[in-house]
């Protein structure tokens, strides 16, 4: 028993004399303002500044489509001509019936100024003759609308009637619809929000102003690409749509080559720049209880747990509002590893390195 007593002291003697494992050697980083640019996309949908439907004002047979999808046409220019046969009938019978009328006014005007007739008969037969120049003057119109013309310099879309068609003023489909496509605009909403946060970032003492001034926007095409023009906020409904609790805005791009059109879809990117504004790559950080925390570099290389309320993310970057400033230090990797005062061995690395990944974010 005193033999097993002595091994057992000894060995506790020697677990409390070993050596104790040094700080973990750990990236460290002196944080920077900076200048950052956060985009922030909402769904489209693209109209050419004119969109005029094309109607007939008449009912007839299409006889023949004088130009094709996608043609430029000038205002004025013809697109349709309607069959007037029956209408050139129509119109010479109308005027049998003026030349008719007119000889029976004629007739009773001597007959009047003798008096062998009554006045009324005269005042009758005037009153015949200016409906049939009436009934004329509408059958001639009718035939002009069989020729139908661009309401609007721009480009024709689909053609939905073809030759050989009976149309009238009631089809609720259009003939065609002519686009000026040369601008576009660009619809998008906002949440009430998002909306506030738009107003907010912008300068200006109203709306007004604060549109004019906002910063220009991107648009991303249904292919993804970024469309070559910048584009420009120019409307806003200003109230909140109780249905959908969003409020609308237009803006508006220069197309000059025609690639986009009407149903055209996209996103709108619209900037936010966030001015030297503390910085931190998200792997710096995790997550616990809902809030974000990381390990700031505290006194005698020891860290300090620290929570972080962020502003926007940018990719893989937070923006801080509250929590840090520029003279802190943090642990940029391995905090998953780290508790609350523990020290480390702190190895400086630079902050733009850090940021690497997302330099093309950083204002020039």
């Amino acid at each position: 028993m005193a033999a097993i007593l002595v091994i057992v002291g000894c060995g506790g003697k020697q677990e409390q004399q070993a050596p104790q494992a040094p700080p973990a050697s750990l990236p460290v980083v002196q944080l920077q303002p900076k200048t950052v640019t956060g985009f922030t996309e909402y769904p489209t949908t693209i109209e050419g500044v004119i969109n005029s439907n094309v109607r007939a004002k008449a009912s007839g047979y299409i006889q023949k489509v004088l130009v094709d999808e996608g043609q430029k046409v000038r205002k004025g220019q013809i697109l349709f001509r309607l069959e007037t046969q029956s209408l050139s009938q129509d119109a010479g019978a109308a005027k049998a019936r003026i030349n008719v009328a007119q000889v029976e006014v004629d007739k009773l005007i001597p007959l009047v100024e003798k008096n062998i007739i009554s006045a009324v008969q005269l005042e009758t037969a005037k009153a015949n003759l200016a409906q049939a120049k009436a009934n004329y003057s509408s059958v001639a119109a009718t035939i002009g609308y069989a020729t139908i013309k661009s309401p609007v310099d721009g480009y024709v879309g689909a053609i939905n009637f073809r030759e050989g068609t009976l149309i009238s003023p009631s089809d609720p489909t259009p003939l065609t619809t002519v686009s000026d496509i040369s601008k576009v605009y660009a619809f998008f909403s906002l949440n009430e929000t998002q909306y506030l946060d738009f107003l907010q970032n912008a300068e200006g003492k109203n709306v007004k102003e604060k549109l004019a001034n906002y910063a220009d926007v991107n648009l991303i095409l249904a292919n993804g690409s970024i469309y070559s023009e910048k584009g420009k906020i120019q409307t806003s409904t200003g109230q909140v749509n109780p249905n959908t609790g969003t409020v609308s805005l237009r803006a508006i791009f220069n197309n000059p080559n025609q690639l986009i059109t009407n149903g055209n879809s996209g996103k709108i990117q619209i900037p936010t720049v966030y001015e030297n504004a503390i910085v931190i790559p998200q792997e710096a950080t995790y997550e616990q209880q809902g809030n974000v925390m990381l390990f700031k570099l505290g006194e005698n290389n020891k860290v300090v747990n620290t929570i972080v309320k962020v502003k926007a993310t940018i990719g893989n970057l937070y923006v801080i509002e509250s929590g840090l400033d520029a003279k802190d230090k943090i642990v940029t990797t391995g905090v998953g590893k780290l508790r609350d005062g523990v020290e480390i061995a702190p190895k400086e690395v630079s902050f733009d390195d850090v940021l690497k990944p997302i330099e093309t974010l950083f204002k020039n």
